[in-house]
């Protein structure tokens, strides 16, 4: 049964109010809930995640995330849209989530604090919808609170956020604090609630954060309280992180699901550098936890006894 389902965002037409839903049911499957699959690293690790000694040969080639997206049980995939006009053809029953801003890992933040500017305009996104028939849910932009470059990112993000409900679809923020003047504050939950709060006054229907830390680094579900409050009507979502055992990553996302209060999930790394099978399973066992609210114990059935 569908929970915590907001209502659509005030200033858009009838139309668009039954599309904004209609593509909120979809993406979080009637939950509330949202699991993500994000294939935008391809631009903002370059190649750094996708060969390895630790990761599958599959992974070198962009097709693998498609296939991935295409078997797994995600509420939609995110990419680049110039990655997804090249493959989407081959996958049009994915729901995608156009990623608008992207940057490498080259230049780092001690060089310069980080700013991404949006590739397309949402002149380009609606007729790319309108031409390809692909099930486009959403779009997708990254702000960097704190940088010096925030003012150009947020008023980037505000556009974005209010054309995107014109048409709509949802808008999803990956929020990090980040530059000189944050410095080492990165994962402080403080920090963190106020980024979220700052996605809630740009609109956002969800948040995407690392997940805070306490001062021994570990992350703590409790301290998401927060943030989630901040937020509001946005949700809170957080990003899977480096690659960690199946059972490590599910507890860990159980935990900041129910003591935390997030409402899903953004995963990328520890769902692509598996091999085909094993990334779906992997993603099956997620959507459990995600969607389905199993707990851990019986969603790990849903990696087959192959994974630890």
């Amino acid at each position: 049964m569908l929970q915590s389902f907001p209502t659509p965002p005030t200033g858009i037409t009838k139309e668009s109010e039954r599309r904004w839903e209609a593509n909120y049911r979809l993406v979080t499957q009637e939950s509330g809930r949202l699991f993500l699959m994000a294939g935008d690293q391809k631009v903002e690790h370059l190649n750094d995640d996708f060969v390895g000694n630790t990761i599958a040969s599959d992974d070198g080639d962009p097709e693998h995330l498609f296939r991935i997206a295409s078997g797994a049980p995600v509420g939609c995939f995110a990419a680049q849209m110039g990655l997804i006009a090249r493959y989407g053809r081959d996958y049009p029953k994915i729901p995608y989530l156009l990623k608008l801003n992207s940057k490498t890992n080259l230049i780092k933040t001690a060089d310069r604090d980080p700013v991404s500017l949006q590739w397309q305009s949402m002149e380009q996104v609606h007729a790319f919808i309108r031409h390809s028939h692909l099930n486009v849910v959403g779009v997708g932009y990254t702000i960097y609170p704190g940088s010096e470059y925030e003012t150009q990112m947020l008023r980037e993000a505000a556009q974005l956020i209010h054309d995107a409900h014109q048409l709509g679809l949802l808008a999803i923020i990956w929020a990090y604090p980040r530059g000189k003047a944050v410095g080492e504050r990165e994962r402080d939950a403080h920090l963190i609630a106020g980024a979220t709060g700052l996605v809630a006054c740009l609109g956002a229907d969800f948040a995407k954060v690392n997940p805070p830390v306490d001062k021994s680094g570990a992350m703590d579900a409790r301290l998401l309280r927060e943030a989630v409050a901040s937020a509001g009507r946005t949700q809170v979502i957080c990003a899977g992180g480096r690659e960690t055992t199946p059972k490590e990553f599910l507890l860990r996302l159980q935990e900041q699901l129910v003591v935390g209060g997030t409402a899903g999930c953004a995963t990328g790394r520890n769902v692509h550098q598996r091999p085909l099978s094993e990334a779906i399973r992997f993603c099956e066992a997620i959507h459990a936890i995600v969607v389905q609210q199993e707990p851990v114990e019986k969603a790990i059935s849903h990696l087959g006894g192959t994974q630890t």
